[in-house]
């Protein structure tokens, strides 16, 4: 009895907000992943479903993790469908295509080669918060359905069909020239395929899948990763550069001219294109996102809505809002097409969905005019992402805090996700992540004096309430 709560209480932090992921065979073991399963499993059974979809991205450890969840699963009586090592997208897809509603990547997304995870979907919910802890509190109690008749596991090919039903989705007014770095992740089972098919001429960078991610880390968040398709643009004759995340469910952008073009940018993109046939439909980004992004979807007929970070709770806000919803994206590079597509984070469909509106330009040596309706979308003078270290547990704690006792002037304030406070000329954001011991902070303003004036404010309103805490911003 000693020797199983050890190995409980070990798991307990692999247990995240949005999903659960670890460093493989320390906390994210192989047994630990077949109790998870078995949990998952029995959790599936219960509710009263037959079969779960499983698929991984193209880490070192996914086929072996891949083999102890299922091993569990089937355990609870569930059957497991495997479709191999496909972007997390395609497992999302496949939940869809053969009606499941439940599967679950395994996938380390943009971490560190030594970690991998698992991203879960139950009857068509993403799961999240208490869905996950609540996993960890049936291994503990030993709450766990062992069935007479075990599930089975069989095989399925469905990568063909997920390209062809994005082949049959999406169409360019002309062919384009692009370069496309996969990150070595596994985007590279599928995107040269599907740009090449939608007539494209593909400059590849690092697009075989390599779990030991030899070039660059696999994060197109990160400006650092975007270097190598920024001179790749300036050398070749490509008009625009498509980044995919190490399981390909993010999309990072890059100009002609070596601009990044964020998330919340593209979102505008993206918007405006949806809105002209979609009048009044909602558009939900989150609270990380560009000030100039709400007023934008309102002057295109849109109805804009800030919801919480992250993808599990985006896509449950998309299930809630439901069809009135045409479009969701997040600063991170999670972005939502619930319009033509499924409402599942895709950066392949959302590539091809930018290429179809950029084709629409007409071709040039110089890329100029594609150049230009990416350059010419609204943007502020922003900051990164900034992380402030605080003690484990303590940031909702100053969030509310923050919320309470510091007061702003003339400012709207929104409280969906944290404090955002909007200005006449910017926005500050504080919030507590969801994953890690920060708070995690983003300042917008029109100019280099109206970005100061926020931070400060923000920085003099965190040392009041948290004097110990290392503000350096």
């Amino acid at each position: 009895m000693m020797h199983s709560m050890t190995e409980n209480m070990m798991i307990k932090s692999i247990f995240k907000a949005y999903d659960i992921r670890g460093v493989v065979d320390e906390t994210l073991t192989e047994q630990a992943v077949r109790q998870i399963g078995h949990a998952l499993g029995t959790e599936a059974q219960q509710r009263g479903l037959t079969d779960m979809v499983l698929g991984r991205d193209g880490r070192l450890s996914g086929e072996r993790l891949l083999n102890a969840l299922a091993q569990g699963i089937v355990l609870a009586g569930v059957n497991v469908i495997d479709v191999g090592m496909v972007p997390t997208p395609v497992v999302y897809f496949a939940t869809k295509h053969l009606q499941t509603g439940s599967g679950v990547a395994v996938t380390g997304s943009h971490n560190p080669p030594e970690y991998n995870g698992l991203k879960m979907m139950l009857g068509g919910d993403t799961l999240y918060g208490d869905m996950i802890s609540g996993l960890y509190e049936r291994i503990v109690k030993g709450d766990l359905h062992t069935a007479q008749q075990h599930g089975v596991i069989k095989t399925l090919d469905i990568l063909p069909v997920f390209l062809e039903a994005l082949l049959q989705d999406v169409k360019l007014a002309r062919p384009m020239k692009i370069a496309v770095d996969c990150g070595n992740g596994v985007g590279g089972v599928a995107a040269v395929e599907i740009f090449k098919r939608l007539g494209c001429e593909v400059t590849e960078l690092f697009c075989d899948v390599d779990g030991h991610f030899p070039n660059h880390h696999p994060d197109p968040a990160d400006p650092h990763n975007l270097v190598d398709l920024q001179n790749i643009l300036r050398t070749t004759d490509a008009e625009v550069g498509l980044a995919f995340d190490g399981d390909a469910d993010r999309l990072g952008v890059v100009t002609k001219d070596g601009q990044i073009i964020y998330p919340d940018r593209l979102s505008m993109l993206f918007a405006q294109d949806i809105l002209q046939s979609h009048q009044g439909a909602t558009v939900i980004f989150d609270a990380k996102c560009s000030a100039h992004l709400a007023p934008w979807i309102r002057q295109h007929g849109g109805t804009p809505l800030m919801w919480k970070t992250g993808h599990s709770l985006m896509k449950a806000k998309l299930r809630e809002v439901g069809a009135a919803a045409v479009f969701a994206g997040e600063m991170s590079g999670h972005l939502y097409f619930n319009d033509r597509w499924s409402g599942f984070d895709d950066g392949l469909y959302a590539g091809a969905r930018l290429l179809e509106i950029l084709s629409r330009q007409p071709q040039s040596t110089d890329a100029k005019e594609v150049t230009r309706v990416l350059n010419e979308l609204p943007q502020g003078i922003s900051t990164p992402e900034i992380n402030v270290k605080v003690k484990e547990g303590e940031g909702p704690h100053i969030v509310e805090l923050f919320k309470t006792h510091i007061k702003f002037d003339n400012a709207q304030v929104n409280t969906v996700d944290g404090l955002r406070v909007d200005f006449s000329d910017g926005f500050g954001l504080v919030r507590s992540s969801n994953t890690t011991p920060v708070l995690v902070l983003r300042f917008e303003a029109n100019d280099e004096a109206g970005l100061e004036r926020i931070k400060a404010q923000f920085r003099t309103g965190l040392q009041r309430i948290a004097p110990d805490l290392n503000v350096t911003f």
